[in-house]
């Protein structure tokens, strides 16, 4: 595996652990899982350029919500 492609990887997983987090609305609660949350979203946003549209899109749409304290619901 190449970096690039270890890369990918790993913001794939962490995209995946932001999805998870939001969907348990942990940006409501500033517990151990709002900071994992603000902590991901840090690292992602170090990679902001090679994330693709969608993700940039819902990272964007994850700090709205968390700003603005809404329900992250589907």
């Amino acid at each position: 595996m190449n970096a690039a492609n270890g890369i990918r990887a790993r913001n794939t997983e962490r995209m995946n652990e932001v999805q998870r987090l939001m969907e348990s609305n942990a940006h409501l609660d500033e517990g151990e899982d709002y900071n994992r949350l603000e902590e991901l979203l840090s690292k992602l946003s170090m990679y902001f350029n090679v994330l693709t549209d969608e993700d940039r899109d819902y990272i964007q749409a994850c700090r709205y919500a968390i700003d603005e304290k809404v329900d992250w619901s589907i």
